[in-house]
């Protein structure tokens, strides 16, 4: 009888479990079925799907790898000038154009496929071969007039037009017309300018003939134009990608450097008074608790811009993080290793020198190698705040709505930089840690 009841008990305990692991099997997936269609209405997903614009996405995508010509007339004087992104260093000399722009007293620019522009003096038109011709005139007092070659009420999606501007964007190009210029660009592929500017006398010129002026001693003139190119910026560029390093080594190793004597402090096996380890827990806690943005804010109002601004915040940061890594290495330290070296009569130093650091040091180099490469990383983005590195130049070229090749152009730069210092670690830590077999 006792038998019967001890199964039935058994019986019903498993029936139990079996039930909660069920009610725990549906209601986990429910519960993340309900948040996800929260967020669904909370963020509204469906109006950010409607508001998105494909076309802007396709221009900015097609920034990344093209660059654009600018035809500018400026409607008060009827002067024509010819710019390669428009920038006053990549503008033609005076008389001087592409292929595809005839300058004169009218003004003849061809898109191909059939669309063209023409500045006249009087009038601007443009050929569009699947609907004729429009022509627009600027006139102070009602801004652009426009004679359409179709009626108003049918005016197609890629004019956008108003009383004092019009607008035209199709595959050929874009034409914008307003009371005091007219402009119009075409996109071509590649980084127009990226070698040599205009003025440059090495512009144009192929490989071959390029290696034929070095060769005969002319090297280090083609050297200082690409150098000092001044619409890339290659020299400065460079600059910044060493501040980028410098801020993310100084910030990383810094930090290691103080973190490391605190975190005996930390660890319960080096500092068995209660209050001492909590002081210095809490410690860590502080500086690694409030992010390392945060402090680059307050450290730039103490100490100005600069990137020693950005490497004190770094290691503001990571000397919380670091303090509570190797407080835990610490901790795990094998006891009687400490021991055989003290029973040599070492004193409390010379223990921890011998005893201590040669059983945590691999643990450590790891660590403090995989911050380097996430802090260079957070360099750029801390750089934007503090004027310095990498990360000032790309936020100055998105937000001055510099064309996006040069944008493009910088975040290449940053995650070549980034894998050139996950290899370097890589390499350092198979060198330090596993001895130099392991790296080869």
């Amino acid at each position: 009888m006792a038998m019967l009841d001890t199964n039935a008990d058994l019986r019903a305990q498993t029936e139990q479990i079996f039930r909660r692991k069920r009610l725990i099997t549906l209601a986990v997936p429910s519960l993340i079925l309900a948040y996800l269609v929260y967020i669904f209405f909370s963020f509204d997903i469906a109006g950010l799907w409607q508001r998105a614009d494909g076309r802007n996405a396709q221009i900015l995508i097609s920034d990344a790898y093209s660059y654009k010509t600018h035809v500018t007339r400026d409607n008060r004087t009827g002067a024509v000038s010819v710019a390669i992104e428009g920038e006053k260093k990549g503008r033609y000399p005076e008389g001087e154009s592409p292929y595809w722009v005839d300058l004169g007293e009218t003004t003849f620019v061809d898109l191909e496929g059939g669309h063209s522009v023409t500045f006249g003096p009087d009038l601007i038109t443009y050929v569009n071969p699947d609907i004729g011709t429009s022509t627009f005139r600027v006139s102070r007092s009602q801004g652009v007039v426009a004679d359409y070659p179709f009626p108003l009420d049918e005016m197609p999606e890629w004019i956008n037009a108003s009383k004092n501007r019009v607008a035209i964007t199709t595959d050929a190009g874009r034409l914008t017309i307003t009371r005091n210029r007219a402009e119009v660009f075409r996109y071509f592929t590649g980084w127009e300018l990226f070698f040599f500017t205009l003025d440059s006398p090495y512009h144009g010129l192929g490989f071959g003939a390029l290696l034929s002026r070095a060769v005969h001693g002319e090297a280090g003139a083609i050297l200082s134009d690409f150098w000092n190119n001044p619409m890339w910026l290659h020299k400065e560029v460079a600059w910044a990608i060493f501040e980028t390093v410098l801020m993310a080594f100084l910030g990383t190793f810094g930090a290691a450097l103080v973190a490391l004597p605190l975190a005996f402090f930390a660890a319960r096996n080096f500092a068995p008074m209660m209050w001492v380890r909590m002081g210095a827990r809490r410690f860590f806690d502080f500086f690694r608790g409030v992010d390392a943005l945060i402090w680059t804010i307050i450290l730039t109002r103490a100490f100005g811009l600069g990137p020693l601004t950005g490497a004190l915040a770094i290691l503001i940061t990571d000397t919380g993080t670091f303090g509570k890594l190797f407080s835990e290495a610490l901790e795990n330290v094998d006891e009687k290793q400490i021991e055989g070296v003290q029973s040599t009569g070492a004193r409390p130093a010379q223990r921890y020198r011998f005893g201590v650091l040669p059983q945590v040091t691999p643990v450590l180099l790891s660590q403090i190698l995989y911050f380097l490469e996430s802090n260079v990383r957070s360099a750029t983005i801390i750089g934007a705040i503090t004027g310095g590195g990498i990360g000032l130049m790309l936020t100055q070229a998105i937000l001055t709505q510099k064309d996006w090749e040069e944008v493009t152009y910088y975040i290449v730069l940053i995650v070549l930089m980034v894998m050139l210092m996950d290899w370097l670690s890589g390499l350092i830590r198979a060198r330090l840690i596993k001895g130099d077999e392991a790296g080869h």
